[in-house]
């Protein structure tokens, strides 16, 4: 077994060896809070999920750390009079959680506010000014980026090719591609946001808070980074800087996700193309809307379109269909395996796309294994098994989205189940009797209503077109 992933910073796929092999140390960057989600940053933390769970899988344990952005120049530019900074960044916040739970996403072990760190960002930005690899002036604290030989090692750029940085003030800076890592306060700013430091009062820039988050949860040697590709450059690049100089090896490898698009153009809140998570998530079932996210690789971009859901919606029907068959025949409480088709596909760069094309090939498998003369019950058994355990690792089991159905859609559910239990008896007796003219009749009206009867050696199921 080896799991392989693409290293951004290497340029290359790395078999990935932990640190402890029995512990894989993870910190993804989150989102800065200032409104709520669109399906981007869903489809974001989703690749995260998808590989926090097979890293678990593989490893036993998975120490997984994301963070929340709450102090930032977006948080304070759109808090107002009557919602002051901190409860909007706490209101958008819940709208996160909300919305990364709906979808099935596993709560991080641990969810650290920046505004929470500020003690260990300034220290480390103290660290810092000792190695001769930042400054102060005029209230601000810049990383000085010529100090440090090594920068732009991820993006793999030379500090000339650079834009300047636009994080802060200028003022004060020895170089335009400084970037800051304390800001000092500004008039009109709430005294709320800001913070006493040896520099005067202010506030952390962006990139020196997750540099400290990380050193905090995780220490100084971490195994996975990981981020939007959107955040290579400046956030990424800016975070190795720092971390690095203050003699931090930091991360070891550096994964990066691919981008929701609209028209082949980053779906962004700037560019106001995007499209609200509670907006898609209202009109669609979450577990449609996991499917749909999943269903390109991670390192891809996504054009989401209402035929990816329709596509998702259909392909978990025929799942969820032959699942049903097998339960009424074996019972819900089957054994869960992966068959190594579906592992080697995951453990290669976690290629979603094409483990999903083993679970329906699976699925296809285990539907014509009725068809068998004899008894089909073992190869049917173990089909199911492989099909149960892939949903599982996939985050896709039906039992873990029941909390988010509607009630009326179960009810209805539950109801057509027991009417098509009491025709397919009905329609039993009638060829027991050998009244051919009743069951086709039955039959008929069920095909009308588009749904598939098939008759099997374990007894007839019933699907919906």
């Amino acid at each position: 077994m080896t799991v392989r992933l693409y290293d951004t910073k290497a340029q290359a796929l790395r078999d990935f060896v932990p640190v402890d092999p029995t512990n894989v140390t993870m910190y993804v960057c989150g989102p800065t809070v200032q409104s709520g989600p669109h399906i981007g940053h869903v489809r974001a933390a989703l690749a995260f999920d998808l590989l926090r769970r097979w890293l678990q899988y593989r490893f036993e344990r998975v120490t997984f750390v994301r963070n929340v952005t709450d102090i930032d120049d977006k948080v304070l530019a759109n808090a107002t009079d009557a919602e002051p900074w901190w409860a909007l960044a706490y209101r958008m916040e819940l709208e996160f959680t909300r919305a990364y739970a709906s979808v099935g996403i596993l709560p991080p072990t641990y969810e650290p506010r920046a505004t929470a760190s500020v003690t260990q960002m300034q220290e480390l930005i103290a660290q810092l000014i000792d190695r001769g690899h930042a400054y102060a002036a005029a209230g601000d604290v810049y990383f000085d980026v010529r100090s440090w030989p090594a920068y732009g090692e991820l993006t793999h750029q030379s500090v000339d090719a650079m834009e300047s940085a636009a994080d802060a003030d200028p003022r004060g800076k020895r170089d335009p591609r400084d970037f800051a890592l304390w800001k000092g306060a500004k008039e009109g700013e709430p005294a709320s946001a800001t913070w006493a430091s040896p520099w005067g009062a202010g506030r952390p820039g962006w990139h020196i808070e997750c540099s400290a988050m990380s050193r905090r949860y995780l220490g100084p040697t971490f195994d996975i980074h990981g981020g939007g590709l959107d955040l290579r450059f400046p956030h990424h690049e800016n975070e190795i800087a720092q971390s690095t100089a203050a003699g931090d090896a930091f991360a070891r490898y550096w994964v990066h996700n691919g981008l929701v698009t609209v028209d082949g153009q980053k779906m962004s809140k700037s560019l106001g193309n995007f499209t609200l998570a509670s907006d898609v998530l209202a009109a669609r079932d979450p577990r449609v809307v996991r499917y749909a996210l999943a269903g390109a690789h991670y390192r891809s971009s996504l054009d989401i379109s209402d035929r990816a859901f329709e596509e998702a919606e259909s392909a978990l029907g025929r799942v969820d269909a032959f699942i049903a068959n097998v339960e009424r025949v074996f019972g819900p409480s089957l054994r869960t395996t992966l068959p190594s088709e579906f592992e080697e596909a995951l453990d290669d760069d976690l290629n979603v796309p094409r483990a999903l094309a083993v679970l329906h090939e699976t699925v296809r498998a285990g539907n014509r294994a009725y068809d068998w003369a004899g008894d089909p019950s073992v190869e049917i058994e173990r089909h199911a098994s492989d099909v149960l355990g892939m949903i599982h690792v996939l985050g896709l089991e039906r039992s873990a989205f029941a909390g988010s159905r509607d009630h009326a859609d179960a009810a209805a559910e539950s109801t057509l189940d027991s009417l098509m239990r009491g025709l397919v008896d009905e329609r039993a007796r009638a060829r027991a009797d050998k009244d051919w003219a009743a069951a086709d009749r039955i039959r008929d009206a069920i095909a009308a209503a588009g749904i598939t009867l098939e008759d099997t050696p374990a007894g007839t199921t019933w699907s919906i077109e």
